[in-house]
């Protein structure tokens, strides 16, 4: 069997550092940017990846709130199962949103959506972590967005593991 022939008037194109090298790629663009390379810059690639990070970062504010609501939801409802690290996981959670939002307050006006879509995960990670039938949770989220990053706030009865870590 022979190798096919291809056509000599058609030019094969070889593929773009972009799809070999990303982060070649990233590094040659923003040299290209800061030496104002502008006819250089593979332009529609970097508004793909500049619409990306941001999309990336809404997600990791989901992210984070699913995994704090998922706490909150097994500390209120398993709290003969409280431990430091569930403790740890709702500290670190909140001043990680905390942060994100101080770095991207433009993040706030979508906190609320945010909400929406992170209690549904919450749900799921409470469910598969607790052994709780799903119909335990609440169908909509029963903590309010401030109480959520309060670091004050821990729902249900009150908790030792709490006072002793103040200490």
């Amino acid at each position: 069997m022979g190798v096919p022939e291809t056509n000599p008037k058609i030019p094969m194109l070889s593929p773009s550092l972009y799809e070999t090298d990303f982060y070649a790629w990233t590094q040659e663009q923003a040299t290209l940017l800061r030496n104002e390379q502008w006819s250089q810059i593979d332009l529609q690639n970097l508004i793909e990846e500049i619409q990306s990070l941001g999309k990336q970062q809404r997600q990791e504010l989901r992210n984070r709130l699913s995994v704090l609501i998922g706490h909150l939801l097994k500390w209120r409802y398993q709290s003969q199962r409280r431990s430091r690290s569930w403790l740890a996981t709702l500290r670190i959670q909140r001043l990680d949103i905390a942060e994100l939002l101080e770095d991207n307050p433009s993040l706030k006006p979508y906190l609320e959506e945010a909400l929406r879509k992170a209690y549904l995960k919450g749900v799921e990670l409470a469910v598969g972590e607790t052994d709780l039938p799903k119909r335990t949770f609440p169908v909509e989220c029963p903590y309010s967005l401030s109480e959520i990053v309060d670091y004050d706030f821990y729902p249900g009865e009150p908790s030792k593991l709490v006072d002793e870590s103040e200490q």
